[in-house]
């Protein structure tokens, strides 16, 4: 009995004991969770399907590769095979580079040239200008290049897809987003569509004004920043049309402020004050441009005038004279015809020859120019002067009925030397005539332009555009 009081009491004083010695804290672990990963989204790639979203990534660059490698050796079929395995797998490549939608155009672009069959054709033009949609939605930073490239092509290869204004709502509004940076081959088939809707009243002459000024602004400016090769002569054909079609717009009253005057022709004046003709053209042109009379240098020309051609009133067209030097070119024209209802033949060549200078170098009207040398050359038969006048209103047609190089331009060469060749009969204008004729063998076709537009030397040729005259066909000397 005393055995189990002591046991217990034992045990007691251990659990007594036991509960006064410090307690060692119990450390529970928390269970420690890795953070997911960040997925880093880069803003700059494309937002439509890429490689890294296609089911097999691998194979669908595999395709890539494989299928510009086609592309580069000419292999068309194969390669074409793979763009369009790769297309559907991942339409915006590596979301960097839009090579599947211009690669894409080069392949239909190809298969056209051979194509026949005008439903497939209609389908491939399809694709084509769909390629440039899609390119639009998944590359929006290069949305210019998209619209121009597809304005261009409408314009020059499709002309059955898109109307006039469709296209030229595409090129307006690539320069409203580049500016004087837009690219090269926007600006002449633009300059072209602009004068050309202007001129049929569907576009003001208010947004005429304003493109136009954005468009001598911006070849001055890709003339002046091109680099390479290639790109100074891509500038230059372009420095050879649009300022030249540009220039036609002289012959719309307003459509030219005074100060376009001045910056064009002030420099004629200053190098040559003494010369009365080119007194008498720059002051026409002020006064034309409707610059006031208080202008400074309009004021110079006028005292000008005065010394070079003192007043007669005796002359029978001095009115008519006195309406040319003030600018007043349409007054001036319609004052000369009336005189020539009453002239003899001589006289009313002259006044039709004179109304035919008036459209040609102040109006820039070229058909009405030729019709009123054709009315000289018809009451005064042999005069060779209309026929020079002619001739060069024939030669300057290049910008009007080409881009300005190239055969379209270069073919008005032929109908010009036929009117010189008229004008070397008379003895007035034999060496004037040579002359221009001399001047412009050079800038005839080549016997590789007529060769490849399965033409022949020596056979008839009708020159279209304005002209639309029947000539013969040569080639440069």
């Amino acid at each position: 009995m005393k055995f189990f009081k002591l046991l217990t009491y034992s045990l007691l004083l251990f659990f007594i004991a036991f509960s006064c010695t410090p307690k060692v804290p119990v450390v529970i672990k928390e269970e420690v969770k890795t953070p997911p990963k960040k997925v880093i989204v880069d803003k700059n790639l494309s937002p439509c399907k890429k490689f890294s979203d296609s089911e097999n990534p691998e194979g669908a660059k595999t395709a890539h590769v494989l299928y510009r490698d086609y592309l580069k050796q000419k292999n068309w079929d194969e390669g074409f095979r793979l763009w369009k395995k790769v297309y559907e797998m991942a339409p915006a490549a590596d979301g960097k580079r839009d090579y599947h939608y211009l690669d894409g155009v080069k392949f239909y672009e190809h298969f056209l040239e051979t194509e026949k069959d005008q439903v497939k054709r209609k389908e491939y033009i399809q694709k084509i200008l769909n390629l440039y949609a899609e390119a639009k939605k998944c590359y929006p930073k290069n949305t210019s290049l998209y619209d121009g490239l597809k304005g261009f092509k409408l314009y020059y290869k499709y002309t059955d897809q898109a109307d006039n204004i469709e296209i030229y709502k595409l090129f307006k509004s690539v320069m409203d987003r580049d500016g004087e940076k837009t690219a090269d081959f926007i600006i002449n088939p633009f300059t072209a569509l602009l004068l050309d809707l202007y001129l049929d009243k569907k576009i003001s002459i208010e947004e005429a004004r304003k493109y136009g000024k954005l468009i001598v602004k911006t070849v001055d400016y890709g003339v002046k920043h091109a680099k390479t090769k290639n790109a100074k002569e891509r500038w230059s054909l372009v420095k050879n049309y649009a300022p030249d079609r540009l220039e036609a717009m002289e012959g719309e009253k307003g459509f030219y402020d005074c100060e376009y005057y001045k910056t064009k022709y002030a420099g004629l004046y200053e190098a040559d004050p003494t010369n009365c003709e080119v007194v008498a053209d720059v002051y026409s042109k002020l006064k034309w441009g409707q610059c006031p009379d208080t202008d400074a240098l309009l004021v110079k020309l006028s005292a000008k005038m005065k010394e070079c051609f003192p007043v007669v009133t005796t002359s029978p067209v001095a009115t008519c004279i006195s309406k040319l030097r003030e600018g007043d070119f349409q007054e001036a024209i319609d004052c000369y015809l009336q005189k020539a209802e009453s002239a003899d033949n001589d006289k009313k060549a002259q006044y039709y020859l004179l109304v035919a200078k008036i459209y040609y170098g102040k109006l820039k009207n070229f058909s009405k120019a030729r019709k009123y040398a054709r009315k000289a050359s018809s009451v005064k038969p042999g005069w060779g002067e209309p026929y020079i006048l002619v001739g060069k209103l024939y030669a300057s047609s290049g910008p009007k009925c080409g881009s300005g190089t190239g055969f379209k331009s270069q073919r008005v060469v032929w109908v010009a030397i036929d009117e010189w060749k008229k004008a070397k009969k008379d003895p007035s204008t034999r060496a004037e005539a040579q002359k221009q004729i001399n001047k412009y063998l050079q800038y005839m076709p080549t016997k590789e332009d007529i060769f490849l537009r399965g033409l022949k030397e020596g056979a008839s040729y009708t020159v279209p555009c304005w002209i639309n005259q029947k000539t013969i066909i040569r080639v440069a000397k």
